[in-house]
């Protein structure tokens, strides 16, 4: 079943039971017919049919809105945000597709030779709950752009604002797949490429399936990035940025701050100042413009997140913060969980080595930057990180040196539409937004005339 809950009340808004096999077969054929006619389509076309899209969807921005709030429980400004971003994403593609798609002459000794980019074809998604919006339109867009067509599979656990998203996609090549995860191996296999975000074990598992029909993918995946604090960083701006990254949408992004690395030697004067702005943050209804710090988007999630907190604690770290659930009753609803941070991580704590999605953010205690580069790369996961120096040129020497896909310097880890977007290790593999992520869903064909 698909069925979305709303996080506060626990109120179900809307369930639907997943599609028959055969339904899917039935879709994924009409939608390969859908996709031949859309790729004969003049480039320019097929971007005004996406900018048509974009006023449908800024039309609807606070309801939308409003249903991720709900649904996901995210603050209701950080979701405006979302629509906003994903906004700004259709037209940076609109605007920009037509010149990045355009074919490339190369000179060789043939009279003419070069490239051409060529859609894949029917491109199919698999797609998480914490920005249900904008992690579907981040892979769509510029697939679309390129001439393939989108079949999607939502979380189960934002089917309305999915249903919504995809009402107001209507026209364009960009379908919901209603599918039951025993069935996703046989849409896969029906269709020509895959996209996904979420987890490393399940990009594990469909990365297999993958390789087992040979079909291209992008895996977007766990996230653990590192938050390193140099000594002669601006703390007072580093402790902001620190508590804005780890506790913004209640900790539930990949590329937030997980793992937060100060040297000793500031350390006792960066903490407080870190504890003084985690100090500002305010639970409550997500929906009121008061609340800093949203519930967490399902029960399991915040028990894993206690877990973790509980077994550092159990392994010799030190709670500074939070790290005990609140009471829940009737007069309290909602997966709440404080804004927790604990000093002296460990190598022997779950928090060291797993992601930790949801509002608790360690800190790990090093000698200098060389250690910090050492604890920083000492993960499974390479997403992204971020160095807080006053010394740009020792910054970019780190910056070479960290395994991961990007690195921030003061500031912490985002995504920008003009800069590629993914990581290395169990972060996963290829890459979205720019012309890069454009190219990941094309074939690149050589044209050689004698």
């Amino acid at each position: 079943m698909f069925t979305s809950i709303h996080t506060v009340s626990g109120d179900v808004l809307y369930t639907r039971a997943a599609d028959t096999p055969e339904h899917t077969a039935r879709q994924i054929a009409a939608l390969k017919a859908r996709q031949r006619e859309f790729a004969a389509l003049k480039i320019t076309e097929r971007t005004a049919q996406l900018a048509a899209f974009a006023e449908r969807l800024a039309a609807n921005k606070s309801r939308l809105a409003a249903m991720v709030c709900e649904e996901v429980g995210r603050c209701l400004r950080e979701c405006e945000a979302e629509i906003d971003k994903s906004l700004a994403l259709i037209r940076y593609y609109a605007k920009l597709a037509p010149q990045f798609l355009a074919g490339k002459t190369i000179a060789t000794q043939a009279s003419i030779s070069g490239v051409s980019f060529a859609p894949l074809g029917v491109v199919l998604a698999v797609m998480p709950w914490n920005y249900p919006v904008w992690q579907v339109l981040r892979f769509a867009v510029p697939a679309l752009c390129a001439g393939n067509a989108c079949l999607v599979k939502p979380a189960p656990s934002v089917a309305r604002v999915s249903a919504a998203l995809f009402e107001l996609a209507d026209g364009l090549p960009l379908q919901p797949a209603w599918l039951a995860h025993e069935n996703t191996e046989a849409a896969l296999a029906a269709c020509d490429a895959l996209a996904f975000t979420g987890s490393t074990d399940t990009g594990r598992h469909l990365a297999a399936l993958a390789g087992k029909h040979l079909k291209k993918c992008v895996l977007e995946l766990g996230g653990s990035n590192a938050f390193i604090v140099l000594p002669d960083a601006d703390l007072a701006a580093a402790a902001a940025e620190a508590c804005h990254s780890r506790f913004r949408d209640a900790g539930q992004s990949c590329n937030a701050a997980k793992r937060l690395i100060v040297c000793d030697s500031v350390a006792d004067e960066f903490i407080p100042l870190l504890l003084a702005e985690c100090a500002k943050l305010k639970s409550g209804d997500p929906m009121q413009p008061e609340t800093t710090l949203a519930p967490l988007h399902r029960a399991d999630l915040r028990e894993r997140v206690h877990a973790q907190v509980q077994d550092a604690l159990a392994h010799g770290a030190e709670l500074l913060a939070g790290g005990v659930l609140p009471p829940q009753s009737e007069t309290t609803p909602g997966w709440f969980y404080p804004a927790t941070l604990i000093d002296r991580l460990n190598p022997q704590c779950r928090m060291w080595r797993e992601e930790v999605f949801g509002p608790a953010l360690g800190i790990i205690r090093v000698a200098d930057a060389e250690a910090a580069v050492a604890a920083a790369n000492s993960t499974p996961y390479g997403l992204g990180a971020s160095i807080f120096t006053a010394d740009t040129d020792l910054a970019e020497r780190m910056a070479a040196r960290l395994e991961v896909g990007s690195v921030f310097v003061n500031r912490h880890t985002s995504s920008d539409l003009r800069l590629p977007f993914g990581g290395v290790k169990d972060s996963g593999f290829g890459r979205e937004l720019s012309e890069f992520g454009l190219y990941e869903f094309v074939n690149v064909k050589t044209y050689w005339q004698k």
